[in-house]
């Protein structure tokens, strides 16, 4: 078995991308596809990419391979609280963006990074005897929340579950989407509309509707029609009638921080080192900006240092710290702000979602911080 630099190990979305975009900087990689966790049912998962993400992407040659259906702009967003007149809005036209996000499917997305890597040349993709002989430097583990070889490395994983589940579906509504993604926080719930272009353009939505477990119970079990009553209910018809299009599927919420994120010879990217709640949509964002910041730091070190150098997969950890465990906070304090009962927190919770609506300069602050991180 050949040598290679790095075995990057996880077969997902940010695996894949990682293992690209070190090609590119001319490393041999090996792709341990047997560390890839296949989903369960149909994939309705789909995912906000910021301008970051977008620029990777395009980097590694990915993104102009998407099919038009399956890459959609917004323009336009508007959060609600859960009191008349609470809302905050944004636009790409205020902010001086050509977009503010960009909504890709996560199916057709990991297709595309997948036939990327048949074509790499320098990446080769390994499984069962093949991936167990194969040696490098470095290993990069991207398997996700539920890694088992960062667990085999005894890396402290500070988890808590937040007693929800994201509730996922395609909708199809009787109102054109016009590139506005809509947010509603109801106290626990938080529901998205992510504008989609399929099954039919301009038209279509992706759902995530974060809910306490036993709600998203019933709304699983639920036939379609009251499915869909239900929504109208919680989006209050803003959207148009919304229709379902297909399966629904759910998976538990948690938040995680990994304590150490590199060793000898090892390092954590994506959700393998952080996990965040998906409320404010920066989960991939955040395994990608991973991705670019440790191909950044291994082209750019010293001739003579090794690939699993301690001391230089430090620097990509000290790097990435902070933006991660600063989004791991403000989604989780988020979360609870938006779920606590109390009248008073409540009141003053939707006149913070106002006041900040007025604030230009605050508006165009948070844009930057979803557009790059």
């Amino acid at each position: 078995m050949k040598p290679y630099d790095v075995q990057v190990r996880g077969a997902g979305l940010v695996g894949p991308a990682l293992a690209l975009s070190l090609a590119r900087i001319g490393l041999r990689v090996a792709l341990i596809a047997d560390a890839m966790v296949t989903a369960r049912g149909p994939d309705v998962r789909a995912f906000a990419l910021n301008a970051a993400s977008v620029a990777l992407l395009r980097g590694l040659k990915v993104w102009d391979a998407l099919p038009v259906h399956a890459t959609t702009a917004v323009h336009e967003m508007r959060v609600e609280g859960d009191a008349p007149g609470a809302a905050l809005e944004f636009s790409s036209w205020e902010q001086h963006v050509g977009e503010l996000a960009w909504i890709v499917d996560a199916a057709v997305l990991e297709r595309e990074l997948a036939a990327a890597v048949r074509f790499s040349p320098h990446v080769t993709v390994l499984s069962g005897t093949q991936a167990e002989s194969a040696t490098a430097p470095l290993t990069a583990i991207c398997e996700g929340k539920a890694s088992a070889t960062r667990d085999a490395h005894r890396v402290p994983l500070d988890r808590r579950p937040y007693g929800q589940r994201a509730v996922a579906a395609r909708l199809v509504s009787a109102r054109p989407h016009g590139g506005t993604a809509r947010q509603w926080f109801g106290s626990p719930d938080v529901l998205a509309l992510l504008p989609f272009d399929a099954p039919q353009p301009l038209c279509s939505y992706a759902l995530v509707w974060s809910v306490p477990d036993a709600r998203a119970a019933e709304l699983l079990s639920m036939d379609p029609a009251a499915f869909q009553a239900a929504l109208m209910q919680a989006t209050g018809g803003a959207a148009g009638e919304l229709q379902l299009t297909g399966e629904r599927v759910a998976w538990p919420l948690t938040r995680a921080q990994a304590a150490t994120w590199c060793g000898p010879g090892w390092v954590l990217v994506g959700d393998a080192a952080h996990v965040v709640h998906p409320l404010a949509g920066q989960g991939l964002n955040l395994g990608l900006a991973d991705v670019a910041a440790l191909t950044a730091v291994l082209a750019a070190r010293e001739p003579w240092r090794d690939l699993g150098d301690e001391k230089l997969l430090r620097r990509y950890a000290s790097q990435r710290l902070l933006p991660t465990r600063a989004m791991v906070e403000i989604t989780d304090g988020l979360m609870h702000l938006f779920a606590h009962p109390a009248p008073l927190v409540r009141e003053l919770r939707n006149q913070g979602l106002t006041l900040v609506n007025r604030l230009a300069p605050i508006k165009r602050w948070l844009t930057a911080q979803a557009l790059d991180s």
